[in-house]
């Protein structure tokens, strides 16, 4: 209980705690919009704890804000996150100037800003999103613009003069924006952005470019950052081989295999290629135990198989625990990229898909188990893991261009919402 009934004031401990917890949450949830093994209903269950938790901090009312501006002193994605959270349903100005300061001056917390943006419901940003759009800082723009996106409002004329802003941080948002809203008549103007000078806002609008349906400059730009090193390349990657056939990825994954650089860019671009063709060699990759996993996950992109469902996995062998470990001399604290997907048995795996490739048609792109059709993905975007949600997002987008990015990264259940809102009438 956050207030103590007798005495009318706040537990201390008790509001320390949901300040803690709710920061704490919130970082783990930025790993979870993203996760291999999760699904909407998980991401549903960590959402209502941590609501809770707001709302705890709500209820104590200024010592809970008081608590929250402290955490601040050391500030980090989950405290920047909890801090806006509660200072946009409470209207605290102050409080909100303070963070989105800090947010500017410090880039690696802007995540918890962002995030608090999109959290919350569209009533607590009432004005205020007016207010970041109008601001003369280009900062606060890209804010406002980044808070219509996430909860799906077009921001209007503000976002065409953000494509143009000599801010990069503002012109990125922008471009990105401008894709994921669907507005198709800024097309041109992501075109024109192909060459702009700074790396992200020329990967933005490629993305932007390709979602609203350019089958041609963008696509070539797009096809050289799939060559390019650099912190795109991956996601460039995924993007071309969503968009080409199968008959066109093979240049790109043929050279993946044979520079042998970067093993899993090669395993997750056999999945996001859909080709049938390709399983052997994912089966084959099962057998090493840095690629095991990540081959498991592209075995299941393009069969829809759920390995874990089917018994199709196994239990790693001894010493193969990967990740952060309790010893506290170990020094290497950084997260597994594939913790929460299972261990595939290759044995099994090979045995199944030997009695059921018949049924699967070589150089044919298939999603999930099914060819590619707007129908399967919605059902993905209903029903898969996060990872195959976002993919099939972003295929909705590319069949019918123009379309909305879905977000996956809303609160769990703001997207029910919507996706009740949005299932076909099947009366």
């Amino acid at each position: 209980m956050t207030v103590d009934l007798a005495l009318n004031r706040p537990v201390a401990k008790v509001v320390a705690q949901h300040v803690e917890e709710g920061a704490v949450l919130c970082n783990v949830r930025m790993r979870m919009v993203d996760a291999p093994h999760v699904r909407l209903h998980h991401l549903r269950r960590l959402d209502d704890r941590l609501a809770a938790h707001l709302d705890g901090l709500a209820v104590a009312g200024e010592y809970g804000a008081h608590l929250c501006a402290t955490a601040l002193a050391r500030p980090g994605v989950g405290e920047v996150f909890v801090a806006t959270a509660l200072a946009l349903d409470s209207r605290d100005e102050p409080c909100l100037d303070k963070v989105l300061a800090l947010a500017q001056a410090l880039p690696e917390c802007r995540p918890g800003v962002l995030s608090a943006f999109g959290w919350v419901a569209a009533a607590s940003l009432r004005d205020i999103t007016r207010e970041l759009l109008d601001s003369n800082n280009a900062f606060r723009r890209m804010v406002g613009i980044a808070a219509c996106d996430a909860h799906r409002v077009d921001p209007g004329a503000v976002l065409t003069d953000a494509l143009g802003d000599p801010d990069p941080t503002l012109r990125a948002q922008g471009l990105r924006t401008a894709g994921e809203c669907g507005r198709r008549d800024l097309l041109d103007a992501c075109l024109r952005a192909l060459g702009d000078a700074n790396a992200d806002c020329r990967f933005q609008a490629v993305r932007s470019a390709v979602l609203l349906g350019d089958r041609h400059a963008a696509a070539h730009a797009l096809h050289r950052m799939a060559h390019e090193a650099g912190t795109h390349r991956m996601p460039a990657i995924d993007l071309f081989l969503k968009l080409t056939t199968p008959e066109q990825a093979v240049p790109l994954l043929k050279a993946l295999f044979e520079a042998q650089t970067d093993a899993r860019m090669l395993i997750r671009g056999l999945g996001a290629s859909g080709d049938p063709r390709f399983v052997p060699l994912l089966i084959d990759r099962m057998e090493d135990p840095a690629l095991s996993r990540l081959a498991g996950e592209s075995f299941s992109l393009i069969t829809g198989l759920d390995l874990e469902m089917l018994d199709l996995y196994r239990k790693p062998a001894e010493g193969l625990e990967t990740g952060p470990t309790d010893d506290p001399v170990d020094a290497d604290v950084a997260m597994d990229e594939d913790d929460g997907l299972p261990w595939p048995d290759a044995q099994r795996i090979g045995a199944w898909w030997s009695a059921n490739a018949h049924s699967f048609e070589p150089g044919a792109r298939c999603f999930m188990g099914a060819p590619l059709s707007w129908a399967r993905c919605l059902q993905v975007r209903k029903d898969g893991c996060q990872r195959q949600r976002r993919a099939a997002s972003e295929y909705v987008c590319l069949l019918q261009p123009g379309t909305p990015l879905f977000p996956i990264d809303a609160p769990a259940w703001r997207q029910q919402r919507w996706l009740e809102a949005s299932a076909p009438d099947v009366a």
